[in-house]
């Protein structure tokens, strides 16, 4: 748990894409209202910087901010943790304890991996969502109500946990009042190297050694790499080079194994839509049938991603080969834009949100570096991946 104050330092928010700016635009919306927000991003993405900087943008700044993990906690001990307990409810409650609802009156509550928790304690926050009353474990009626502000996070489909039953849909809707997705490192371009010098010279001032600079193949092989941990693994890369102590250049040899031995980016393959001839693009298993023509043919044709992609990906008519096929093809006509890319597909900007969350959870969402220095007419120094026979 933490507790930000105006006057705390609140985690920055850095980048200069076009991504992070919307980002930051979002979370200033948000800041505005005192409406519950679902963040939806994959793990390391910064999903409690957001919150956060929501709350410390908010009119509930000089209050408490309070956070608490949802995750791995068994039910009886986060209900307790979000609620409270009274004196012997149970064994080891030798005193009233007020819970952090209580503890953040008037500020912000963050739950953390909302999506983890068990269907007791989803009817559980399902109530006080509705009423906004806490009930201290072992008290028999509910205490009044707490006036809180509800941010909640997952790295889950929310919707796939809903239409499967592991997800309560009336918590998911009461959860979900404004949405933000918070993009992952890969779909962020440059800022990669943006977060690098700074997390670089973070490192470098608390454990007052110099800080390393670049040689421009380091600087490739990082804008390549896929970054599964996103911001989180890139600290924990800084860290690393920094403990090095060294004193030249940082080369591809002095980076982890996983992004010197990365095959994220290939060569272009040999396809008729190819159009980028010397950047490398995102390396994408091959389709176990040829259908991406066909679902491209129907696109431009002016039918839409929702009708034609998205339902057919969804009753198994079409494999996430082909799906990340399709948005490799999209993102090479629109040259990295994502915006330019849902008005390929024929969808509203207002589907922007939503297009981005469904390619986030299915692992679809590709790096939009390579594509963007194919407009700067750079190309990517990665190496190619070893032919497989």
């Amino acid at each position: 748990m933490a507790n930000v104050r105006p006057d705390a330092d609140v985690p920055p928010l850095l980048g200069r894409s076009a991504e992070i700016d919307d980002l930051r635009r979002q979370i200033a919306l948000a800041a505005r209202t005192d409406a519950k927000v679902l963040l939806l991003g994959e793990t390391g993405v910064g999903k409690d910087v957001v919150a956060r900087r929501i709350h410390a943008q908010s009119a509930r700044a000089t209050r408490p901010f309070r956070a608490v993990n949802c995750s791995g906690i068994p039910d009886s001990l986060l209900e307790s943790e979000l609620f409270g307990h009274v004196k012997g409810s149970f064994t080891d409650a030798y005193r009233n304890n007020l819970g952090v609802v209580r503890q953040a009156e008037g500020g912000t509550l963050f739950l953390d991996e909302v999506g983890e928790m068990s269907a007791r304690m989803q009817a559980v926050l399902l109530r006080f969502t509705e009423t906004g009353h806490v009930q201290p474990v072992g008290l028999d009626a509910p205490a009044p109500p707490a006036n809180v502000r509800l941010i909640a996070a997952t790295n889950r489909d929310l919707r796939a946990q809903v239409a499967n039953g592991a997800f309560r849909e009336d918590l998911y809707y009461r959860l979900n009042v404004l949405m933000i997705c918070i993009p992952p490192l890969r779909a962020r371009g440059d800022d990669v190297l943006v977060l690098l010098q700074h997390f670089v010279a973070q490192a470098a001032d608390t454990l007052s050694q110099p800080a390393p600079t670049l040689t421009p193949d380091a600087e490739q092989l990082l804008l390549a790499y896929s970054w599964p941990g996103n911001v989180r693994e890139l600290r924990n890369v800084t860290e690393r080079l920094i403990a090095h102590c060294l004193s030249r250049a940082v080369t591809p040899d002095d980076l982890p194994p996983d992004i010197r031995e990365s095959r994220t980016l290939a060569p272009p393959r040999a396809n008729a839509y190819a159009r980028r001839p010397s950047a490398a693009v995102p390396s994408i298993p091959p389709p176990t049938r040829d259908y991406v023509p066909e679902l491209w043919d129907r696109l431009r044709a002016g039918e839409n991603f929702w009708d034609v992609v998205h339902s057919a990906f969804k009753e198994r008519n079409l494999a996430r080969a082909e799906l990340a096929s399709l948005i490799d093809r999209g993102l090479q006509e629109t040259k990295g834009s994502y915006r330019d890319l849902v008005r390929l597909f024929n969808l509203p900007p207002e589907d922007y949100k939503r297009f981005h969350a469904f390619l986030y959870q299915e692992r679809c969402n590709l790096p939009v570096a390579p594509y963007r220095m194919a407009r700067t007419g750079k190309s990517s120094r990665a190496n190619p991946p070893e032919s497989k026979t």
